[in-house]
């Protein structure tokens, strides 16, 4: 009798330590935030993996794009969201490790407002310009910067977003101060600059890639330490003599603070099993996108990861002198 008691006891501990809605968590569909427009890098890499997971949890995976400040809007917003598992962050490294030293007030905590999911990808970043630009390789686009860097302009996804993070970073090491011109999302800034209203960008591969294969703009190097799949032929900044620029880009998922673990390890487990699918993988391949290492994916890895990845940014931007209000 005993021996049941304690059973019984110990069935009653184990529900209340998961909540009722976590046992059978998705009933309903998901909202994903992505923070910046549509048409750009991590809404390209969003949908494709969203797809699948939507499958994997038997409920869909509704993107919702909320772009703004260099995503801290769309961040925030899941940020301050009810803790049910029903409002999930498309975050990565601008949004958790670059924003915080960037702007002088950020809206959110990335390390205490989050319960940090899973890892999925990696990408580099791409040095790209119109397709009219007056250089032809790397060397000639740097002195041709310093000699016109009064008149030049370069965009990105926001103002402190990863893209304007990387063209900072490069604009320190070729020496200049060129213009940046800042958009709710990388999808209007590649826009602008294949019509030529634009210079160059330091975009992520996955949206790059199509436009560098149509011929619609130019590369000069990848920013990163490794050549960038698809690219192989294109050398990394640092190849070219500009040491330690590596700033590729890092996807993941994180839900709002308090949600409960079950729920957590559910979607990091469809995370995974989304981009062990063979034509995710491919369709990540395909746009130049690695696929995250299995011993990095788990809720445990990313929760260790950001506050690192925040140390990695801080140095740089310090020293770039950028801050944002």
């Amino acid at each position: 009798m005993r021996k049941i008691v304690a059973g019984i006891t110990l069935a009653a501990f184990a529900a209340l330590a998961c909540p009722v809605g976590a046992q059978d968590w998705p009933t309903r569909p998901i909202t994903l935030v992505v923070p910046f427009a549509a048409g750009g890098p991590v809404d390209t890499i969003s949908r494709i993996i969203a797809a699948r997971m939507s499958e994997l949890l038997g409920q869909q995976m509704v993107i919702e794009n909320v772009g703004g400040a260099g995503g801290m809007t769309g961040a925030n917003r899941v940020a301050k969201a009810p803790p049910d598992g029903y409002t999930v962050l498309v975050s990565g490294s601008a949004t958790l490790a670059q924003n915080p030293s960037f702007y002088k007030r950020p809206l959110y905590n990335p390390v205490s407002d989050f319960e940090h999911a899973a890892l999925f990808s990696d990408s580099a970043r791409v040095l790209i310009a119109r397709k009219d630009f007056p250089a032809n390789n790397f060397a000639e686009f740097a002195a041709y910067a310093k000699a016109n860097q009064a008149k030049l302009q370069y965009g990105s996804a926001g103002a402190g977003s990863g893209s304007h993070t990387c063209a900072i970073l490069f604009d320190g090491a070729m020496g200049t101060k060129i213009t940046h011109v800042p958009y709710r999302g990388a999808g209007p800034a590649m826009q602008d600059l294949i019509a030529g209203r634009l210079d160059y960008m330091a975009e992520q591969i996955s949206t790059a890639l199509p436009q560098i294969r149509g011929g619609t703009v130019k590369a000069f190097a990848t920013f990163g330490l490794d050549r960038a799949p698809g690219l192989e032929n294109l050398q990394t900044a640092e190849e070219l003599g500009m040491k330690g620029l590596d700033c590729g880009a890092w996807g993941a998922f994180s839900f709002p603070k308090g949600t409960p673990a079950p729920i957590v390890r559910r979607l990091a487990k469809a995370s995974s099993d989304a981009i062990d699918t063979p034509a995710v993988r491919e369709r990540f391949k395909s746009i130049g996108v690695v696929v995250t290492a299995p011993d990095r994916r788990s809720p445990e890895y990313l929760t260790k990861f950001v506050p690192s990845e925040i140390a990695r940014w801080a140095g740089p931007i310090k020293a770039s002198g950028i801050s944002i209000e």
